[in-house]
């Protein structure tokens, strides 16, 4: 037990102690600073000659939005061709797997624009190695980009004392993707093949088991597409099972590997915000707010887990022990935890456990990550996220002290704090109205089949697959039969709505805030570096998730565990 505990602390005490530096980097690519990345030069040149893009035109926040939003409907276009005409490829396809029934073709297409990768389909099965390369893995790197890009809009409109040049949205993508995410993907990717992750093009092989009997085993090029899913807050997985997978995670060295992985850009960019502002007691206090709910979540998830399942200890069997329904052997329950709480407080989404066979409290942790959104939080867009919660935090507490609602000194004033409201009402609107539309479809139709448990465990899984729609997420409690036209619809629009419209309402404040002049701070400013302020702050967190999201969770989760 105690050495399960530790290598949960070595996990977060490495994602930390790499993200520090990591966050220097990454403002000094922001900031078009020198870098030893600088090689990459000529290729950035090229792809801009080819596109006819000027990378050096300056934008207000409406033409990066616009630039934005437009490249990522041609990644989408591009996605779903590829899959819908999966057959028509001309190479990479030894095992001849075919066209994409349409409505899978947009849910997957829409899930890795939007750097979700939601997955209802099986990926060694589904995909040819050219769509998990060329479409799959592609996709990541560029919606990882897309969301980086974003954040260094919101830090540049903060910094900016008047005016609206924001950058160049599609050189600071670029860059995101060629000087951040490819230099630690090929890191990674090298720790994973010396470790055992298949990096191959073979087709199926024929492997001889232990019991005498031939099998048709899958390979591929596994290590590439894994790196860039962990590193990029992606989660999808080249194989069905995702991390769970031999091939995808073979041992505890890249399993600590990929756990890293999968904060350490998030958690860089908290920190480049004070590097980029020089405002680090500011960064580190957001850290800290963020933490304090990630290591109670953690703390939660593992002592449940470990703490075995109720259900089994009535019947008599593995009486005393953990929790091991659904998880490796090779990982444990104490790690499978570190990794739920991890992937669900990043928008991940990968899973080296079945989610659906965690103890219900542990089950209804990962879903609270994701209500909240912003611990951490996706590449970019998690502290585009935690930033709308910033903007409310420093209104109420502006109110409650009768001091100026100001934000490094621009006033925070009617208009910012509407849009605030707004993006934070719109996530519980989507995953409630997705939920209630799946609750009474299946209560009104329950030949659709695809809820597999009754009662309670049954409604939390349907929370969680709106849930994870909306919070760009992508695991899922897979009980669900959720590749059905109903689920890629409504999980695909959720996706959409759920990944742009809390980029633009912010980006909308950013530009707000970048064209106002700056007000001196006096002493009825509001102390953002004060302990009283990171109080307020998780207070809104906690507050605004409660309301929004408690009765749905008493109607899951929380049923569940009251009935042990």
């Amino acid at each position: 037990m105690n050495t399960e505990i530790l290598g949960v602390l070595l996990i977060f005490l490495l994602s930390v102690g790499l993200a520090w530096p990591l966050g220097k980097y990454i403002v000094k690519v922001f900031r078009g600073d020198k870098t030893w990345t600088d090689f990459m030069s000529p290729l950035e040149r090229f792809v801009f000659k080819l596109s006819g893009i000027d990378p050096n035109q300056h934008m207000d926040w409406k033409q990066y939005l616009k630039a934005l939003l437009g490249i990522n409907v041609f990644f989408f276009l591009f996605a779903f061709i590829a899959l819908a005409f999966q057959s028509l490829h001309p190479f990479w396809n030894p095992v001849g797997i075919g066209n994409w029934e349409p409505t899978l073709a947009f849910n997957t297409a829409v899930s890795f624009t939007t750097n979700t990768n939601l997955q209802h389909y099986s990926g060694e099965s589904g995909a040819s190695y050219f769509t998990q390369l060329l479409v799959f893995c592609w996709l990541q790197f560029v919606s990882a980009g897309t969301g980086i890009a974003a954040c260094a809009l919101l830090f540049q409109g903060l910094k900016n004392k008047t005016g609206s040049n924001l950058g160049n949205f599609y050189n600071l993508m670029m860059k995101s993707c060629t000087r951040i995410l490819l230099p630690l993907a090929i890191i990674l990717s090298l720790i994973l093949t010396f470790n055992g992750s298949t990096t191959n093009f073979d087709g199926l092989q024929e492997v001889t088991t232990l019991e005498g009997e031939t099998i048709q085993v899958a390979g591929g090029p596994t290590a590439l597409m894994v790196a860039i899913k962990q590193l990029g807050t992606n989660g999808g997985g080249y194989f069905g099972p995702n991390s769970t997978h031999p091939f995808e995670n073979p041992n505890y060295l890249t399993n600590i590997a990929e756990n890293v992985a999968i904060l350490l850009v998030p958690m860089a960019l908290v920190f480049a915000f004070g590097f980029y502002l020089k405002r680090r007691k500011l960064a580190l206090l957001f850290f800290g707010v963020m933490s304090i709910l990630f290591i109670a979540f953690v703390a939660i998830s593992v002592s449940e887990e470990m703490g075995g399942n109720p259900a089994f200890t009535e019947m008599g069997l593995a009486a005393d022990q953990s929790n091991m329904e659904g998880k490796e052997v090779r990982f444990g329950p104490a790690a499978s935890s570190m990794w739920g709480v991890s992937t669900t407080s990043t928008s991940n989404g990968s899973v080296n456990s079945m989610h659906d066979s965690h103890t219900p409290l542990s089950g209804g942790i990962f879903m609270l990550d994701m209500f909240i959104n912003a611990i951490y939080g996706g590449v970019g867009v998690g502290f585009i996220n935690f930033f709308v919660f910033v903007i409310v935090a420093v209104f109420i507490a502006g109110q409650m002290i009768g001091r100026t609602p100001d934000l490094l000194g621009k006033k925070i004033e009617a208009r910012e704090v509407k849009i605030a409201a707004l993006v934070v009402i719109l996530h519980p609107l989507l995953i409630l109205v997705g939920t209630a539309m799946a609750s009474y479809g299946i209560v009104q139709n329950p030949e659709y089949g695809w809820l597999n448990n009754p009662s309670y465990h049954g409604f939390s899984e349907m929370l969680y697959e709106t849930t994870s729609a909306s919070a760009n997420n992508g695991s899922g409690f897979e009980g669900l039969g959720d590749n059905t036209p109903f689920w890629n619809i409504v999980t695909g629009v959720i996706m959409l709505l759920g990944r742009f419209l809390p980029i633009i309402g912010p980006l909308a404040i950013v530009g707000s805030l970048a064209s106002k002049k700056p007000v001196p701070t006096t002493s009825g400013s509001l102390p953002l570096e004060s302990p009283a302020f990171g109080a307020v702050l998780i207070s809104v967190i906690l507050i605004v998730a409660a309301l929004a999201f408690f009765p749905a969770l008493a109607l899951g989760p929380l049923a569940e565990y009251f009935t042990f």
